[in-house]
């Protein structure tokens, strides 16, 4: 009998639920054991972090940790498997795809697709979508470069799209249909993306080739608004008032898998935003932003007021964060009140951004349970550990693990500041606007949060560990507020060498160990309880200097 691709699906979903006392193959001995997919590698993944106790990690001083075993793992026997139907799931996702019932395939260009640069695709490659949904199947193209507008796929089918098939994003603003969304933590109307998947489920995005979303045309739209809008004391609004399509948009969506060595290039705003979604696989991903200019706000992966999501081997060369959790801003988003949570975030590289991983600065809803690690940064990257948030976000952080990180020429290794960007963070209306001439969500970005306590973000239970970081500039650049410190973080065996080690501000019960921190000014690190300030030198990345 054979399986269908939905019924594979859902098989797999089963075994991440369900608890695991078994030992699960090691996904970097995949090629010998029979994983052979990154679906199949993600599964693992995902059924070793989700089900295992909230503990924090063993650690050791000598070995990078990388995905070992659970405690008390050994051979797959009678005696040690309590869930056989575990174990039947993970032998049924081996079985190689020849013995399951053919997909169907269906060429856009059957219905009407033209690979010429030119032609608008938008409708063709839709009706392909719409034909392969009706029977779970795959929709693919022939090899050339594809002009199209937002394409909206649908529940159980496969993008496949091989190497030589590029879609290109049209330049045009009517071609991304404004929907509702959330963007930079507030919810409101904004142009689809190229991509998009919007409540639905079981959906591959896969193959060598590549999605452009053609973005210098929307990076010039809004620096020349911006630039406009400064003088007139709205900076915060202008990422907000010039509407760029995203590359890739995750909404409402569970079950969806997007790698396979796919390139995403020059998105007009961030490249892939995962919102209200959850049990999501990237894997296999290269993104490319700073082609042809440098995009602003050009974020590589945004995990966005959702759950259970692993992100592995993504290369990311942006103009801003580049694996980057976020939950809500301001008083919308602690309306809202979603958390980022059981995030997994492993074996990628950041060649420039940002950050090596970022927690902000949209931190309303909070987050919990947050793991990452054998991370590479090289020297285009600032902050290694970049933790961002402001006295208008509230939210929190628990139970956060980063470790076995390999910062190469990052100047700030450890980077909080829960001050971040003033100008950005912190929205009024200029004197002499009327309220009732402005657009919405002008008065949900301005509307304060109240009590102003209400604001104050707090980030506890964090361990940072086996962090190696060459050629820094200042090891800890911390900062939060007296009345809401900084708590219980464990930092230890970390290898740094810097020019001055820096300072740590309203920290509270932070432990310290085996650290080896080598200063070329022979400072040690301060701690202070003063009062986070905006440093007018701390340009955020991506912004002129």
């Amino acid at each position: 009998m054979t399986q269908s691709h939905r019924d594979r699906s859902a098989i797999a979903r089963d075994a991440i639920q369900l608890p695991i006392h078994t030992r699960i193959l090691d996904t970097h001995d995949k090629m010998e054991s029979g994983i052979n997919s990154p679906a199949q590698a993600g599964l693992h993944h995902l059924t070793h972090h989700f089900n295992q106790p909230k503990s924090k990690p063993k650690v050791s001083p000598s070995k990078t940790l990388r995905n070992k075993p659970r405690e008390g793992g050994g051979p797959m026997t009678a005696a040690t498997t309590r869930t056989p139907k575990l174990a039947l799931a993970l032998l049924l996702a081996l079985i190689p795809a020849s013995l399951h019932a053919q997909t169907k395939i269906f060429f856009a260009n059957d219905y009407g697709a033209k690979p010429d640069s030119t032609t608008v695709n938008t409708a063709a490659i839709q009706r392909a979508i719409d034909a392969a949904a009706a029977t779970n199947g795959t929709i693919t193209l022939k090899p050339g470069t594809y002009l199209t507008g937002s394409l909206f796929l649908k529940s159980n089918v496969t993008l496949d799209l091989p190497e030589g098939v590029t879609l290109i994003g049209s330049q045009k603003l009517k071609d991304y249909p404004m929907l509702p969304t959330r963007i930079a933590g507030i919810e409101m109307t904004w142009p689809a993306a190229l991509i998009n998947t919007r409540d639905q489920h079981n959906i591959t995005i896969t193959g060598k080739g590549t999605i452009d979303g053609d973005g210098p045309i929307w990076w010039k739209s809004y620096w020349d608004l911006r630039a406009t809008y400064e003088p007139k004391g709205l900076r915060w609004a202008s990422d907000y008032d010039a509407r760029r399509p995203r590359l890739i948009l995750l909404q409402n969506s569970e079950d969806i898998h997007l790698g396979g060595g796919i390139t995403l290039k020059r998105s007009g705003f961030w490249t892939v935003q995962i919102l209200y979604s959850h049990d999501i696989i990237i894997d296999g991903v290269i993104i490319r932003n700073n082609e042809g200019g440098k995009g602003p706000s050009t974020d590589g992966i945004d995990i966005d007021s959702s759950r259970k999501v692993l992100v592995a081997h993504a290369d990311i060369d942006v103009n801003d964060d580049a694996l980057c959790l976020k939950a809500g801003r301001d008083s919308d988003g602690l309306r809202v009140n979603r958390a980022t949570e059981d995030i997994v975030i492993r074996d990628s590289i950041i060649r420039h951004g940002a950050a090596a991983i970022t927690i902000g600065s949209e931190t309303s809803g909070g987050f919990r349970n947050i793991e990452a690690y054998n991370i590479t940064a090289l020297s285009g990257v600032p902050s290694g550990v970049l933790f961002k948030s402001a006295h208008t976000r509230g939210g929190f952080a628990q139970n956060i693990r980063i470790h076995d990180l390999d910062l190469q020429g990052v100047a700030i290794p450890i980077h909080i500041t829960m001050n971040w960007n003033p100008t950005y963070s912190y929205a009024t209306l200029p004197a002499g606007i009327d309220p009732k001439t402005v657009p919405p969500y002008y008065i949900t970005l301005t509307t304060p949060v109240t009590p102003p306590e209400k604001g104050l973000p707090h980030f506890s239970d964090v361990h940072l560990w086996n962090i190696k970081a060459t050629g820094a500039k200042q090891a800890f650049n911390v900062a939060a507020y007296p009345n809401a410190t900084l708590d219980n973080f464990k930092i230890d065996h970390l290898n740094i060498e810097a020019a001055t080690a820096g300072t740590i501000a309203n920290a509270k019960n932070w432990t310290m160990t085996d650290n080896t921190i080598k200063t070329a000014d022979n400072s040690k690190v301060t701690f202070t309880n003063s009062a986070a300030e905006a440093n007018s030198k701390d340009v955020p990345y991506g912004e002129p200097k």
